[in-house]
């Protein structure tokens, strides 16, 4: 995917960003650079931080100590009303006893605009998110991905040079948001605006964000594009949280390589020394099923025989669960394509040998409470 409009100089930088309420550390010693155009997703489980983090941004919540900068000038102290934003909640917030035409006006108004601008403006921005015909209408009246593209151009009204947005999708359901995330994006791509949302939903983030923030218990976990998130995680946290992941319990051996039961495997580079626990870790749609009689006991190859134990058709894959007495009582989870699955002609029952690619066999710090 390309960077449309994104530069690489910082627009928003945020530096040593603590938040406190009360004795609870909300926010962690944050720091952080969105560059100019980009859209960056905060992503995390619920109580992670990343609203509070959007809202130190945008002034609604001041930080405990920490500075933000956006396009050149520190705004760390000022009021929302002195910031340059346009934010978009999860609730839409449109006025219900106002027209869709006076909602998207009312940021406008006090901006020393005249009439006839005004109005030029709001039939623009209608037209900008494709409800031309709405303006007249009330917000009852319209569907809730309706409102809430009325409130995506009651946030770009004023050509902020930051868009804030905190969930917007999550309170409609799952057809319309698939809808709506691809509109956004194309939307904030043509306006080149600078875009920071705040998303639990790891699928938005991946299909959104030009960058994704993972954040946990207020601090960042990882920062990288999509495909650096999903294929490189930085720790077992971010391997987890994103995407399915198995994990094997293991051990660093001679080279490198991890022990699991009696066989050990090559793996992706670590710097963990001999001796250390480890979690083994692989994506299910990165083992790679072999036909019947393929050599097992190959050095070169991470290969092991397993028992195809169930198997689950969803749609492009099925997603099957595999054991072998190495793996104690877990089972591995590996998504083969149907063409494989027709072509080995796997079946549940059957005895079938797998390969762990090296390069996607990864090794992560077990976690303590394990």
């Amino acid at each position: 995917m390309t960077q449309h409009h994104a530069s690489d100089e910082t627009y928003l930088s945020i530096d040593n960003l603590w938040k406190a309420f009360g004795s609870f550390l909300a926010l962690k010693d944050i720091t952080l650079a969105v560059k100019n155009g980009e859209f960056v997703c905060f992503l995390g489980p619920s109580g992670c931080g990343k609203t509070t983090l959007l809202r130190a941004i945008a002034g609604l919540d001041l930080q405990t100590k920490g500075t933000v900068m956006q396009g050149g000038k520190d705004v760390s102290n000022l009021p929302p009303s002195e910031r340059d934003f346009g934010i978009v909640f999860q609730s839409y917030a449109l006025f219900p006893n106002l027209t869709i035409e006076k909602n998207i006006a009312f940021g406008l108004e006090n901006t020393g605009r005249g009439k006839a601008e005004i109005t030029a403006r709001v039939a623009e921005l209608l037209d900008l998110v494709g409800l031309p015909e709405q303006g007249k209408k009330y917000p009852a009246q319209l569907s809730g991905g309706q409102q809430q593209r009325i409130a995506l151009a009651r946030a770009i009204a004023t050509n902020p040079g930051l868009l804030l947005l905190d969930e917007p999708l999550s309170a409609l359901d799952a057809k319309v948001r698939v809808h709506l995330r691809h509109e956004i994006k194309e939307l904030q791509r043509k306006l080149g605006v600078t875009t920071v949302m705040v998303t639990h939903d790891q699928e938005e983030a991946l299909a959104m964000a030009d960058r994704i923030v993972v954040m946990n218990h207020g601090v960042i976990e990882q920062v990288g594009s999509p495909t650096e998130i999903y294929r490189e995680p930085a720790n077992l946290f971010v391997a987890d949280f994103i995407g399915e992941m198995n994990q094997i319990t293991s051990m660093v051996t001679k080279g490198g390589r991890l022990s699991v039961g009696e066989k050990t495997f090559a793996c992706h580079e670590h710097s963990f020394s001999d001796g250390t626990p480890v979690v083994a870790a692989i994506r299910p749609e990165d083992i790679i099923p072999h036909e019947e009689g393929y050599d097992a006991d190959d050095p070169n190859r991470n290969c092991i025989d397993v028992l195809l134990h169930e198997m689950e058709f969803l749609g492009s894959f099925w997603r099957c669960r595999l054991r072998n007495e190495r793996f104690g009582a877990s089972e591995l989870i590996a998504d083969f394509s149907i063409n494989a699955v027709r072509r080995l002609r796997l079946g549940e029952g059957r005895q079938m040998v797998i390969e762990l690619p090296t390069d996607r066999l990864m090794a992560f710090d077990r976690p303590e409470a394990s």
